[in-house]
């Protein structure tokens, strides 16, 4: 089996067994409070690593309507189908994140990152595509987990801190913002980073 099928496997077998820590069942508030300030609903919007994609879907109820929704796996996009009937097909997206090929004005982080291997080769990788699938002038915004980085191959997400994320992002990336979170929910306040980066 080949390292896509595996990850492709891997994440469906963890959404059946609803084994979804990080899920906690609606937008993040800090990338919630950022989408109630973006004033063009033509934007076009990548959530890659979507998951369930609570964010999306407060997207499309805000009158976002090109937001696309990317995962691996199939799971949860079917799931994200069955709670939204009307969201258009052609915007869920199954596909490894590192082949896809198109250009966004923004794309919204929400655990993505923490859920790759990581490794420099995997980080690098993250970096050099965002900032491929980003149109000029075009941003990366996120929350990033600020935990000690596991060792385990099984308790993802992995973690990281400020100075980690910016050593691979600062290759591809203008920081604009990249501070604790303010407004992270009770239980992970304290353990995230919101960021907001443009592309180089």
């Amino acid at each position: 089996m080949n390292k896509k099928s595996q990850e492709k496997d891997y994440w469906t077998k963890r959404y059946q067994e609803e084994r979804t820590g990080w899920d906690i069942g609606y937008p993040a508030t800090p990338l919630k409070a950022y989408i109630d300030q973006i004033q063009d609903k033509s934007i076009s919007i990548l959530i890659p690593g979507a998951g369930n994609a609570y964010e999306a879907e407060y997207l499309w109820h805000k009158g976002f309507q090109n937001v696309f929704v990317m995962d691996i796996s199939e799971f949860p996009l079917k799931q994200f189908q069955e709670r939204n009937p009307d969201y258009p097909t052609a915007q869920l997206v199954v596909e490894d994140f590192f082949e896809h090929e198109s250009q966004y004005d923004l794309i919204f982080e929400q655990t993505f990152f923490c859920s790759l291997v990581p490794t420099d080769e995997n980080r690098n990788a993250y970096a050099k595509q965002m900032a491929q699938l980003l149109k000029p002038n075009g941003k990366l915004v996120g929350v990033w987990f600020d935990l000690p980085l596991t060792e385990s191959m099984e308790k993802r997400p992995f973690g990281g801190d400020k100075q980690l994320y910016l050593s691979y992002l600062n290759g591809y990336f203008k920081t604009i913002v990249f501070a604790a979170c303010y407004n992270s929910i009770p239980p992970r306040m304290g353990n995230e980073l919101f960021g907001i980066f443009r592309k180089k």
